[in-house]
């Protein structure tokens, strides 16, 4: 068992803070000789010399410096136990499964996550960063308790969330750029297509695939937006997903005479609204906030 109890280490963190013995006797409601008392019986228990005398005033020691950093971060975890087990009781979720698809803005995504943690770090999240069928799996095997999805599943319930715009880019140099005009769907199928792999197993979504005899199907965003940017194939992109890459002019809009832009709706989903935790709850009305101040 631990020799010194949380209170004997709140007692030395009150004396370096308030800079002194009275002053942590007042801070604490304690008296002056009940704090002296606490910080001898630290010392004689540990062994150490915790403080020492210059003049009038008592300062740490080199062993001192290091017992107060450990202590401060001790009495900072036993809060957050604390806390946490007080919102265990209160009915929030220990952990939060989010089943996300990619298309969704990465920034947004963090965002909300970053103000949900702020709120309450106790509670981890496990995100699934899904495309298509994957999001729609994950809520039919109950493996999510909130989903974001272009696709909402019989018998669920979707809130419409926000719209994207998807737009048709390849690298400046690619052929379909260097033909100087306007393209149709019959030029695109002549070229490499780059699609992003259903992430379900049953993988049954095709989405965006025009039928183009040359495909490549990739696992990651960030591996189809690499090989677009190589010239390696066109494909269609939430146009926030490659913002950067078309100001720098990395990647470039095709001329297509049709269908150069699309939209997809994305659905915030709970698999069972009624048992939603406080929690569950809270991130998703953090993701309609979030999405509400981006559409307006």
């Amino acid at each position: 068992m631990p020799r010194a109890t949380l209170e004997q280490w709140r007692v030395l963190r009150a004396v370096v803070h308030e800079g002194g013995y009275a002053q942590a006797a007042e801070r604490l409601h304690k008296s002056q000789s009940a704090i002296t008392y606490a910080i001898q019986r630290l010392e004689h228990q540990l062994g150490v010399q915790v403080f020492e005398r210059e003049g009038r005033r008592a300062v740490l020691t080199d062993v001192g410096q290091m017992l107060y950093r450990r202590a401060t971060s001790l009495l900072t975890q036993a809060a957050a136990l604390e806390d946490a087990a007080g919102e265990l009781a209160a009915g929030w979720e220990p952990q939060i499964n989010l089943a996300v698809d990619i298309i969704y803005p990465t920034w947004l995504l963090l965002q909300c996550l970053e103000s949900f943690s702020s709120e309450r770090p106790s509670t981890r999240i496990e995100l699934f960063e899904t495309v298509l069928g994957g999001t729609e799996e994950a809520l039919l095997q109950r493996k999510t308790d909130l989903a974001i999805s272009p696709i909402v599943p019989p018998n669920f319930f979707g809130d419409p969330l926000m719209r994207l715009h998807f737009v048709a880019v390849a690298a400046p140099h690619h052929p379909l750029h260097t033909a100087n005009k306007e393209l149709t769907y019959a030029d695109l199928r002549e070229h490499r297509q780059l699609v992003i792999r259903d992430s379900g197993l049953q993988r049954k979504h095709e989405a965006g695939w025009l039928g183009a005899e040359e495909r490549w199907t990739v696992s990651y965003k960030a591996t189809s937006i690499r090989a677009a940017c190589m010239g390696l194939g066109f494909a269609w992109y939430p146009e926030d997903m490659i913002r950067d890459e078309l100001r720098s002019g990395t990647l470039k809009r095709l001329p297509l005479r049709e269908g150069a832009s699309r939209y997809a709706e994305l659905y915030l989903i709970l698999p069972d609204p009624d048992y939603a935790g406080p929690g569950v709850q809270r991130l998703a009305q953090l993701f309609r906030d979030t999405a509400s101040k981006v559409s307006a």
